[in-house]
This record gives structure tokens, C-alpha cells and sequence, in this order.
């Protein structure tokens, strides 16, 4: 990156001619786990995938490598390195598509990730062919249904959860404490808790620094983000995401052509409960894009 920083990034190449898409994860301060929602896309697209700065492999702008945060749950902690902000996020995806090779791409964000592919969106007008907002939070007070239900889909490991929160954690334990905590995710958090499997042995670190910083934004960036957007946006929820579809339906309002598409019997993360209804989702907001470019 122009500051000193290097991220790690990710190709599949698609046929010719055919548009690009960036993947952009969710956290913030996770890595990259979008490499099966990559695989849904072969054949129609080419893909880019990346880590966020200072989060898996990625650094800031020293370029010493992924920082943790290595704060336990709820501790105190130290003001955030300056480089975490949204709109050096948005620089970095700037600079990405332009190394990339690209004029115009199509974005799709998950979680976290559907709001900084609509703040690029917003600020890049004129670069953005289509966009995938996957269960991002939209506008709204989103958390005071969403807590209670990850509480009651909590419940089995409650005890256990609550002895591995807000303290050092072994390897094991750090697996066993993300395994329990994104099973809620999941429309059933029991099969959840075996799917979270893979994204929990990650030896990457969770960047809680950037978790604080990154989440800084508010309805009305959102909206005036949403509002500055030109190209049509396909607003993708699982239908038991525990993070309700209202705020994303009232973001999706201040859209000029907002494409709703719900994912039945699928939580945060439909791709990996319903893979053949997601792939159709993306096939026809890659074509839609392709006629745009």
C-alpha cells in the first residue's frame, strides 16, 4: 500500500472478459474465510480475495506483520493505531483494484465487510458495477434483538463459555471459545458449533484493536454511503441470521436500485448452510454487473 503496508491477496482467475469481483471480509479484525464463497463464483468471475490491514497476514504500515491485540476480553487497552480507519480501509481497496488492473469491479462484503464494500461504493461511485451487501447489520438498532437470541442459541455452552471468556486462553481453549461463540451464527448452532471448526483452528489472531477502532461508524454514514452508491445493490440475508433483516431492509431504502434476496434456512454465513441458493444469488449479480461494464 502507499502507506508502507502489505496485504496478503488472493486470485482465482475467471474466463475472459468476464467482471471482477472483491471479496471483503467481516470482522473487523478477522482474516480471510471467504475462500468457499470464491469457489461459488468460478466460471462467472474473477476473484479477489485479501486480508485487511494488520489482521491474518496482512501488516500496517511498519510491515512487522498481522498484529494482535493481545488485551483479554474486557480488559483495558491502548489507544488504536491511527491506520485503522475506514477511510484508509477504503484507500486500501482503492489501491487494490487499481493494482488488481481493473476500471470497475463488483464487490461483495460479508458481516463487516458489506458495509466497507458499501462505503467504497459510496466514495467510488464511478468504480462499483455491482454490489453484494451479505448480512451486514444495515441501519437501526439491530442489537437489541440480536442479543437476546445469540443469548438463547448460547445457552447449551453458557457455563462453559462463560469459564473461557475474558481470560488467557490455551491454543485449545481459544478454538474451543471461538467454536462456542460463532455457532450461534448458524441456523442450527448445534450443527454450527462442528462448522465453525475450520474458521476457529485459524493460527491467525483476532485483532480486537481493530474490532474497536473499525466499528466507528453510524447510521447516517451508512446511509449517505448508500445514498452517494450508483450501482444496483443486492441486499443477501440468511433467513436465521441472528442479526435481524428489518435494519437491512430500511438501509436497503436508501438505495437507487436495491435487489433483496433471502436465503432460506441459512444464518450469518448462508454459503456454507446453503451453497446452491447463494451460488444462484451471485450468478445473477455478476451477470447483472457484466451487462453494466
Amino acid at each position: 500500500m502507499s502507506d508502507g503496508a502489505r496485504l496478503a491477496t488472493w486470485t482465482d482467475p475467471g474466463p475472459d472478459g468476464a467482471p471482477a469481483v472483491i471479496l471483503v471480509h467481516g470482522g473487523p479484525g478477522l482474516w480471510d474465510y471467504l475462500a468457499p464463497l470464491a469457489g461459488l463464483l468460478a466460471g462467472y468471475a474473477t476473484v479477489h480475495r485479501y486480508d485487511q490491514r494488520r489482521c491474518g497476514s496482512s501488516t500496517g504500515p511498519a510491515g512487522a506483520g498481522a498484529e494482535e491485540d493481545d488485551v483479554p476480553d474486557g480488559g483495558e487497552a491502548d489507544a488504536p493505531p491511527a491506520d485503522l480507519t475506514m477511510e484508509r480501509s477504503v484507500a486500501d481497496l482503492e489501491e487494490l483494484r487499481i493494482v488488481f488492473g481493473h476500471e470497475h469491479v463488483v464487490l461483495v462484503g460479508h458481516s463487516f465487510g458489506a458495509t466497507l464494500a458499501l462505503a467504497y461504493a459510496g466514495t467510488h461511485p464511478q468504480r462499483v458495477i455491482g454490489l453484494g451487501y451479505l448480512d451486514g447489520v444495515g441501519v437501526g438498532d439491530w442489537r437489541s434483538a440480536y442479543r437476546p437470541e445469540r443469548a438463547r442459541r448460547l445457552a447449551p455452552w453458557a457455563e462453559r463459555f462463560a469459564a473461557l471468556d475474558g481470560r488467557e486462553r490455551s491454543r485449545e481453549e481459544e478454538i474451543e471459545w471461538r467454536r462456542i461463540q460463532w455457532a450461534t451464527d448458524y441456523a442450527d448452532p448445534r450443527a454450527g458449533y462442528e462448522l465453525a471448526l475450520p474458521m476457529a483452528r485459524s493460527d491467525h489472531a483476532i485483532n480486537r484493536a481493530a474490532n474497536r477502532a473499525l466499528m466507528s461508524w453510524d447510521d447516517m454514514d451508512q446511509i449517505t454511503w448508500a445514498t452517494a452508491t450508483r450501482c444496483p445493490v443486492t441486499f443477501i440475508h440468511g433467513s436465521a441470521d441472528p442479526r435481524a433483516v428489518g435494519p437491512v431492509m430500511a438501509l436497503s431504502a436508501h438505495t437507487r436500485a436495491p435487489r433483496k434476496r433471502v436465503v432460506s434456512e441459512a444464518g450469518h454465513l448462508p454459503w456454507v448452510e446453503e451453497p446452491a441458493q447463494v451460488e444462484e444469488i451471485l450468478a445473477e449479480l455478476v451477470a447483472s454487473a457484466r451487462s453494466r461494464d
